[in-house]
């Protein structure tokens, strides 16, 4: 099992659609390091690549092609990013999504792999903690466990935010469910990537095997 100061960095993505492959570019990025319970730090930046913002993705986020115009390149802060993120494991909510646009313009960028940079997803994880939510969006679990109010949904650094204070309720609630099988120890990034893959009615035997494998 990892060492108490595990530090787990949260990061979100507003982008100009729904997928690189479909030439979809990262307009804003924030991360939010977690580390021994609480939130450690932040990094936030607009990232300028060229590409149009659609006007209902400016509503929907706020962000426009005059805010863009005057933002730093998206490869100065990507390696930027990388630097901030050196090491930690990643945790996104609907991680398939922002995977896709960290590796994406991760690519773009010419940044270096890290190894430590595997995902963890708040949004399998809750349908497995969480099963009597409404759904599984990110405001109806902040509205459902009262969680901080960090301002305007779809802005990099407000996700971001609630997604890390999210990724601590799950790791609060996980340790009393399981605490037997846990005996103290950390919900770590690794057991988080475990659970999301296992069925809702089998997370207790995977909570043991990890634990034992530990």
């Amino acid at each position: 099992m990892p060492t108490p100061m595990e530090t787990l960095a949260v990061i979100d993505f507003e982008t100009t659609g729904m997928s690189p492959a479909q030439g979809a570019r990262a307009t804003e990025i924030a991360a939010v390091l977690v580390q021994g319970g609480q939130v450690a730090g932040r990094f936030q930046s607009l990232m300028k690549t060229g590409a149009w913002v659609p006007p209902f993705i400016e509503q929907l986020t706020g962000i426009s092609n005059a805010m863009l115009a005057g933002a730093p390149p998206a490869r100065a802060v990507m390696h930027e990013l990388m630097r901030f993120t050196r090491g930690c494991p990643l945790v996104a909510h609907n991680a398939a999504f922002d995977r896709g646009f960290w590796l994406a313009e991760a690519a773009q960028a010419g940044c270096a792999p890290d190894e430590a940079h595997r995902f963890a997803c708040t949004l399998l994880l809750s349908r497995r903690l969480y099963p009597q939510a409404a759904n599984h969006r990110l405001g109806t679990l902040a509205a459902l466990h009262r969680l901080p109010d960090h301002g305007r949904a779809h802005r990099a650094l407000a996700d971001a935010l609630t997604t890390a204070h999210l990724l601590l309720r799950m790791q609060q609630d996980l340790g009393e469910r399981f605490a037997t099988a846990l005996a103290g120890r950390l919900v770590s990034h690794a057991l988080l990537c475990e659970l999301q893959r296992a069925p809702r009615m089998q997370l207790a035997r995977c909570v043991a095997a990890t634990s034992a494998g530990g």
